[in-house]
């Protein structure tokens, strides 16, 4: 397997930080409004909460991925 460099621009790594915080900023913010959903609970977490839950930590996961791709795009310039 050969493994080659990949230079992103200075756009798309731009791009790419403002998608991971509008992510890390929204999803939270998502997350506060389905816990306080009075479907969330019902003597214990519901498949409600659990769907948003596994929703929300996927995002965040992404949005950290495209966080440190952008930020290696801009340190590599």
């Amino acid at each position: 397997m050969i493994l080659a460099s990949v230079m992103l621009s200075r756009r798309a790594s731009l791009f790419l930080l403002a998608v991971a915080v509008w992510n890390w900023v929204i999803w939270p913010t998502f997350l506060r409004n389905v816990w306080a959903d009075d479907r969330s609970f019902d003597g214990g977490p519901t498949a409600f909460l659990l769907v948003h839950l596994v929703l929300v930590v996927v995002s965040l996961l992404i949005g950290g991925a495209l966080g440190v791709l952008g930020w290696r795009g801009l340190r590599a310039r």
